[in-house]
């Protein structure tokens, strides 16, 4: 499965690439805004193709040719304001969303944030609450379309050493979670069809990836 990676660049994309280049049926082509960045990925032997996530839908669609499934791990960061929050994390997920209908990709993965109902925009602070209420959006547009998605809803993200163990359910206790196994719990997924159609909370945890993802 050749899999393009929206925000390959971000932490967890780098992970997520890593992972996948070393998997003997997954193959990733790496999206980046910038040639500059190229170097870390074609050193992983992955295909790199450089589209700003800020431009068109047949940009988009043109780096999607040729693969088999999408993970929009893409994420505007806790640095900007929420002009950037609408453009990448809400303006940028749906156009990839678009795109994945345009290239005829059926299957796509989008890491969203850890609860994006509507009671957690209301209870989320004033600096936050456009992050939620972008996520929201995104995942109602997924869900509203026919492609063949799943979504991830991890807790708080942290760059801790990942342990290849987490809780994974609809809904779990909000805790932390590294980026390093979020990662490894999209590499599970895709690799398992039956987590079509679904959505779930995840977090640190004591159960192996592949175990959690499984019992979904």
């Amino acid at each position: 499965m050749k899999v393009l990676i929206v925000g390959a660049n971000g932490q967890v994309g780098k992970h997520l690439v890593s992972f996948i280049q070393d998997h003997q049926d997954l193959e990733a082509k790496v999206m980046i805004r910038k040639e500059k960045q190229a170097s870390y990925f074609k050193e992983l032997g992955a295909e790199t193709v450089v589209v700003d996530l800020e431009g068109d839908i047949p940009d988009i669609a043109k780096a999607a040719e040729g693969v088999d499934a999408i993970v929009f791990a893409a994420g505007s960061g806790p640095k900007t304001g929420p002009d950037k929050t609408i453009l990448v994390d809400l303006d940028g997920a749906v156009k990839t969303i678009e795109a994945a209908k345009q290239a005829g990709v059926k299957r796509y993965v989008m890491i969203s944030s850890y609860d994006t109902t509507r009671e957690a925009i209301q209870s989320a602070d004033s600096s936050f609450a456009p992050y939620v209420v972008a996520k929201h959006y995104a995942d109602e547009w997924l869900r509203d379309t026919d492609l063949d998605y799943t979504i991830i809803h991890p807790g708080a993200l942290t760059n801790d050493d990942g342990t290849g163990k987490v809780n994974a359910a609809t809904t779990v206790e909000r805790n932390e979670i590294p980026r390093e196994d979020v990662a490894r719990v999209i590499v599970a997924v895709l690799e398992n069809n039956a987590t079509i159609g679904k959505e779930f909370q995840v977090v640190k945890g004591d159960v192996e990836v592949k175990e959690a993802i499984d019992s979904l």
